[in-house]
């Protein structure tokens, strides 16, 4: 791959161009590290551990396209995380919910 400064200098504007291809794809230098992704074959996207790294425990993401962008935002499926996490806070046992889910049926 060659880099060329062609573009103008005052938005920091390289293009790399794919020797074997002929693909000119836009790269922009913003002040702080910028990476680049491959699409493979199988339509699918790598991102880079480091950009990944402060979303751990992200299993899964909603995917837009906003003004020619991709967008990634980390989703949680399921709200049982949050569940347990906020019985924990209060103290509440599975025994507690078991009663009260018990009196809410009208069982005791």
């Amino acid at each position: 791959m060659t880099f060329s400064d062609e573009d103008a200098p005052e938005k920091q504007a390289r293009t790399c161009r794919g020797e074997s291809k002929g693909v000119v794809i836009p790269y922009i230098l913003t002040g702080k590290v910028n990476m680049l992704a491959k699409l493979t074959s199988k339509n699918q996207l790598t991102v880079p551990k480091n950009v990944l790294s402060g979303f751990e425990g992200a299993e899964y993401f909603d995917v837009t396209e906003e003004n020619g962008r991709i967008m990634l935002t980390p989703v949680q499926l399921t709200r049982a995380g949050s569940v347990r996490a906020k019985l924990a806070e209060l103290g509440l046992s599975e025994a507690d919910v078991s009663r009260a889910v018990a009196w809410a049926r009208g069982g005791e």
